[in-house]
């Protein structure tokens, strides 16, 4: 049986705003607090939970990058 994907959530600029404030105190956020996001964004605590599972992963993706910029470029000790 095929199985049925749910739809892209689209987010408006106000909660992708909220999302990041959120993101940027907490990275795991609970149960709990995903209900209270959920609640003020306005969508469910599931696609909260999907959310933050890819904003740890490009913060992740933005580490490594960052990482290796500063390899290869090492900053000058003047």
């Amino acid at each position: 049986l095929p199985v049925k994907k749910k739809p892209r959530t689209f987010y408006s600029a106000e909660q992708l705003e909220e999302l990041e404030k959120m993101f940027q105190e907490d990275h795991y956020p609970d149960s709990e607090k995903r209900r209270e996001i959920a609640a003020v964004v306005g969508v469910t605590p599931q696609r909260i939970l999907v959310w933050f599972q890819n904003r740890r992963a490009k913060w992740r993706r933005l580490q490594k990058l960052s990482i290796k910029g500063n390899r290869k470029y090492p900053a000058s000790s003047a």
